[in-house]
């Protein structure tokens, strides 16, 4: 029985006209037991393979969960066999494309296994998977869709989240978007872009790696992501001025050499974007975790004064988190910092008021960009994140 006791479905499919062509994918969250759709999505990803396509929507789908009820036991249905051989772990992956993107979908799967919900993948006929079908070709069509449907939030019987309005993008899109529109406040805002380190073996395996830990190196996927995420920080300014800064550990460094490189400014390191210290627990297995402890581990994700012996609570790293936060809001203009996923997530949290218990929704890919502006006026416009 996972955490919640809710059961969620996630059907998930891409196209592609031309394989490579004009690509777009779509999926769709129903709750397990009655049915009703709770979130459906889109997107068009410009000229990409079925393959890239179809383990987009995937990756939008359990993203969507984490959003509704990261604690659920989650079926994936998809008609890729590919896709759902090769995160069963029965087929082997040998393109590097698709390694990445197994990687980032097997890290929500890990996310949402550490809130003590579960993945599992069922392949089913083309028939049977209409809905997320239509969804892809709307996608292919240039249209981008986030819907929340009401009652999408975690445990149907809080109200709080069952009054959650329907929140809908359905618009042609360029890929390379255009700067984001005016923010809330006056004058000129201080922008900052955030940066999700590249994967580690540690990642892969789906280990807890902290402040404290063995500190390891970007793996080959690692510097690919890193090198992406360069090439898009680079995109993203369109040469406008930037500063780098990087936490203090060797991935986030790594990956922060190749964004600063892309740019063609020296990067800076501050130890307080470091990830959180674990304590007794860097380096453990989450699986095992999850297994063997899970009501400490319950404790570590919602209560925000627990800490490890020896580790930091979310209360000690949120402090350091925002005061570094501070100090790139102070210095003005821009400002690209390069680091990890709970400090992104403190960030977050902190700009737009999300309690604790609902942080672990926010989701922060290895290698995605985030970005906020932030106005003299102290208005925060969250231009967008986890973007890939």
């Amino acid at each position: 029985m996972p955490a919640s006791g809710r059961t969620l479905v996630v059907e998930a499919d891409g196209g592609s006209r031309g394989n490579p062509g004009v690509a777009g994918y779509g999926a769709l969250v129903r709750d397990g037991a009655s049915g009703r759709v709770l979130w459906e999505g889109a997107a068009p990803l410009g000229k990409e393979s079925n393959n890239v396509a179809e383990y987009s929507g995937l990756i939008a789908g359990l993203g969507a969960v984490l959003r509704i009820d990261a604690s659920a036991d989650v079926e994936v249905r998809m008609d890729s066999k590919l896709v759902v051989e090769q995160m069963a772990g029965r087929w082997k992956i040998k393109h590097p494309d698709m390694r990445q993107l197994a990687l980032e979908a097997r890290d929500l799967a890990a996310q949402i296994s550490a809130a003590g919900g579960s993945v599992s993948f069922t392949w089913i006929p083309r028939e049977r998977n209409k809905d997320a079908d239509a969804l892809s070709n709307d996608g292919m069509d240039g249209r981008t869709i986030d819907r929340m449907l009401v009652g999408g939030g975690a445990g149907e019987g809080d109200s709080s989240d069952a009054a959650t309005v329907a929140e809908v993008v359905d618009e042609v899109i360029d890929p390379a978007p255009s700067p984001a529109p005016p923010g809330p406040g006056e004058g000129t805002p201080t922008r900052i872009v955030l940066v999700r380190h590249g994967v580690t073996d540690f990642t892969e395996a789906s280990r807890l790696d902290g402040r404290g830990g063995s500190d390891p190196s970007l793996n080959t996927a690692g510097q690919a992501q890193a090198a992406a995420a360069g090439r898009a920080t680079a995109h993203l300014l369109g040469g406008s001025p930037a500063r780098v800064v990087t936490s203090s550990l060797a991935r986030a460094r790594e990956t922060g050499a190749a964004v600063a490189e892309a740019i063609g400014v020296t990067p800076s390191v501050d130890a307080d974007w470091d990830e959180q210290d674990f304590g007794d627990w860097d380096g453990a297995s989450i699986p095992d975790l999850v297994r063997d402890q899970a009501e400490a581990l319950t404790a570590l994700r919602v209560d925000a004064a627990y800490a490890r012996p020896g580790g930091e609570s979310h209360d000690q790293l949120a402090a350091r988190v925002v005061a570094a936060f501070d100090r790139v809001v102070a210095a003005g203009g821009t400002t690209v910092v390069v680091c990890h996923r709970k400090p992104i997530m403190c960030v977050l949290a902190h700009v737009l008021g999300i309690p604790h218990d609902k942080v672990w929704r926010l989701a922060a890919a290895p290698g995605s960009l985030t970005a906020l502006e932030v106005w003299p006026d102290g208005n925060v416009s969250v231009a967008f994140t986890n973007r890939t």
